[in-house]
């Protein structure tokens, strides 16, 4: 299974259809989000947080995605601190605090990945990135425009998805996670979404449909024509010190870095 921190697409399951977890492992994401917040209607948490437990208690993995209402989320952490939860998404996350609520009350090989979705998240995004335990941020982009008041997703986030990918590389921690694309059958608008998150800096996308984890671990991935440019730039870095021309670009040290993660990138996910 692929490690959190590389991981390219993260798809969502709810809670409370325990039929549905392996079918969501075997999707092809790299990882499952068992949710007990959103896609778990009220008078199915608890039944949900059952579900949960006992299939990362019984051999099954995933991050889970708790609730952030008072008196619900300590209750979630509880019981599902089993050996197969690889993580915790923490909704609404406001501040540093709010991770540091929670990691107390988690094994200490499992992390967090704050959501960023409210504008007292996204006003302390950095000292949330830099908390203790913080695997990678996620961009909560429906209920952070809803907040807001923003209509569309492309260029009106532009800034705030700059941000956290900015806040992100300060604290050395992996490249954030963008939100969903609510247009289920829309692949044109998924992959438009997955190269606007790459190309401001995230690493990963969060899935709600199956159908979705394909089209985003292709679009997360090096082109062949990235690939190819990589390899010959690494090869003729062996041989020339220094800057050097290639194809009539100058290749210096960042340049040569870029291409050596690009193909570090492609190996972590070679068949």
């Amino acid at each position: 299974m692929t490690p959190v921190a590389t991981a390219r697409s993260y798809l969502f399951v709810p809670g409370d259809r325990p039929e549905r977890f392996v079918k969501a492992q075997q999707s092809g994401a790299d990882r499952i989000i068992l949710d007990l917040e959103d896609a778990v209607a009220e008078e199915r948490k608890d039944e949900a947080r059952r579900h949960v437990a006992e299939y990362l208690a019984t051999g099954g993995s995933g991050i889970a995605r708790i609730n952030a209402t008072k008196g619900r989320w300590l209750d979630d952490l509880l019981a599902i601190r089993k050996p197969g939860l690889q993580g915790v998404i923490l909704p609404k996350t406001g501040d540093a605090d709010d991770v540091a609520r929670i990691v107390k009350h988690l094994p200490d090989n499992v992390k967090v990945l704050p959501l960023i979705e409210t504008a007292l998240g996204m006003k302390n995004v950095g000292e949330i990135a830099g908390a203790a335990r913080v695997e990678r941020l996620v961009f909560g982009t429906v209920d952070f425009r809803t907040e807001m008041g923003i209509e569309g997703d492309d260029q009106e986030l532009l800034f705030f998805r700059s941000m956290l990918a900015l806040a992100s590389r300060v604290a050395g921690i992996a490249a954030p996670v963008d939100g969903v694309t609510v247009a289920i059958n829309d692949v044109a608008e998924l992959r438009e979404a997955c190269l606007r998150g790459r190309r401001l800096g995230f690493g990963a996308k969060l899935c709600i449909h199956p159908s979705q984890v394909a089209e985003v671990n292709r679009a997360h991935l090096p082109s062949e024509d990235q690939l190819t440019w990589a390899a010959r730039v690494v090869e003729a870095a062996k041989s020339a010190p220094g800057a050097f021309k290639l194809d009539g670009e100058m290749i210096d040290a960042p340049v040569i870095a870029r291409a050596s993660e690009l193909l570090l990138r492609a190996s972590r996910f070679a068949a």
